[in-house]
Parts: structure tokens; C-alpha cells; sequence
């Protein structure tokens, strides 16, 4: 029964960790508004002499909850849990992106290919290369930062374990997500935007400062739901099993 419960953690947790990933990278070719989203007032930064507000790829409304299921991943399964569900991650959003280019490169059906809108009409063929052909600059620069992010994560997740025991999840979970997705949010612009698209360094250093602001507060808000998943999971494993599993994880 131990290690049923072990498994079906370990797949549930594995599962959604990819499924999110996954889904961030699709997701992440739509730009959105954070303050016309909440309704509020626009917020305005000014960065290396120009002004800014928050304006997010998509992609960052699941990052945070990927970098919480590896830390959570991490309290029960180690290094190791993290480590093969990141490259599983990785290669799964691979091979969903050259099956996306394939399906791209098909001749679209007549009927299928102009849709009338009230905008007028459509080419859905366009519209679908659009929205899920995203450049090789940018898909290789996502994969590069999401691996480095999370094996950063990982080590600083167990170093902080190492000093604090037990105590202060809030600190190597937070903590450990936070400079991960300092690193994250730099490399992926570098890649993508400043060697694949040219774009001036002070362009990218102010739009990784405004994205990191976000995932920042983001990840500190998402601190409450941390300790209500280890809770949840330590009441369905039992107080035993999870001490074992986390001691478990511990020695890695």
C-alpha cells in the first residue's frame, strides 16, 4: 500500500509538472496586459531611460506552478524526481513542437481555410501558423533556460535544506524558486531577443527586470498553496510515509 501511494504521488506530481510546462511554452506566444487583466491602473517603470509596465507573455501565469511542483517534487523525491521529469519535460516539448511545424507544413482543407469573423474574415491557416509557429530562437531559448532554471533550483533547493533540516519550507522552496527564475527570466531573453532577434541590451535587461518583478510576487504569493500541498500530501501519505520519503530525499 506504501509504495502504491508512493507511485501514484510520483506520477500525479511528474504528470502535471510536464502537462504545465508543456502548456506554458504553447501559451506563451500571447502578450498580455497584467493591469488592464486586474482592472487596475496602469503601472509604469522607468528602466535604463524608458518607461514600462507589466506586459506578459502568457507563459508566466504556469512557470511559477511548474517551479512549485519541482519544489514540492524535490521535498519527496529528491534530485533525482526533479532531475527526470526536466529532461522528460523537456524532451516531450520537443517533439510537441516539431509535431506543431508538421502540422503547419499540411495543406489546409478549403472549407477550413477562411473563417468570417466580425472583424471580417479570417485566414485560419495564417492565424494557426502565427499562434503556434514560434521561432527556433525562441523555442531553444525557453528549453536552454527551463533546464538551467530547474537544475538550479534543485541545488539551491538542497543546499538550503542542508543548512535549515526540516525547518523553513517557505525558505528553499521560495528561496530556491525565486533565483532560478531570476536566472530563468535572463537567459530566455538573452537567447531568444538579444542573440536571435537583435534586440538592444537595455531592452532586454528591462524586460527581464519587469517579467521577474512579476514571477517575484507571483512566487511569494504562491507561498500559502506551497504548504497546503505538503500538508494534503502528508495526510494522504500518513505522517510515517512522508517522513520517510523526505528523509529519503534528503540523503541524495
Amino acid at each position: 500500500m506504501k509504495e502504491n501511494k508512493r507511485t501514484i504521488l510520483f506520477l500525479l506530481l511528474g504528470s502535471f509538472f510536464i502537462a504545465n510546462a508543456i502548456i506554458a511554452e504553447f501559451i506563451g506566444v500571447k502578450i498580455f496586459s497584467v493591469e488592464e487583466t486586474l482592472g487596475i491602473p496602469p503601472i509604469t517603470l522607468n528602466l535604463f531611460g524608458d518607461v514600462y509596465s507589466f506586459n506578459m507573455t502568457a507563459g508566466v501565469l504556469l512557470w511559477p506552478l511548474v517551479f512549485i511542483m519541482s519544489d514540492i517534487i524535490n521535498e519527496y523525491f529528491g534530485r533525482s524526481g526533479v532531475k527526470l521529469f526536466s529532461y522528460i519535460a523537456a524532451v516531450l516539448i520537443t517533439y510537441a513542437f516539431i509535431v506543431v511545424y508538421a502540422s503547419i507544413k499540411t495543406v489546409p482543407a478549403a472549407f477550413w481555410l477562411t473563417k468570417e469573423t466580425a472583424e471580417g474574415t479570417l485566414n485560419m491557416q495564417t492565424a494557426f501558423g502565427a499562434v503556434f509557429g514560434q521561432g527556433l530562437w525562441i523555442i531553444g531559448g525557453s528549453l536552454i533556460a527551463f533546464l538551467i532554471g530547474q537544475l538550479v533550483d534543485v541545488h539551491i533547493f538542497h543546499h538550503i535544506k542542508k543548512r535549515t533540516g526540516e525547518k523553513a519550507l517557505w525558505l528553499r522552496a521560495t528561496g530556491s524558486t525565486l533565483i532560478s527564475q531570476l536566472i530563468d527570466s535572463f537567459v530566455v531573453l538573452v537567447i531568444a531577443f538579444y542573440i536571435g532577434g537583435k534586440w538592444p541590451l537595455k531592452l532586454v535587461l528591462a524586460v527581464g527586470v519587469v517579467n521577474y518583478i512579476y514571477k517575484f510576487m507571483v512566487a511569494v504569493c504562491l507561498t500559502p498553496m506551497l504548504y497546503l500541498l505538503h500538508q494534503l500530501i502528508d495526510v494522504w501519505l500518513g505522517k510515517e510515509l512522508a517522513k520517510q520519503m523526505i528523509d529519503d530525499a534528503h540523503k541524495q
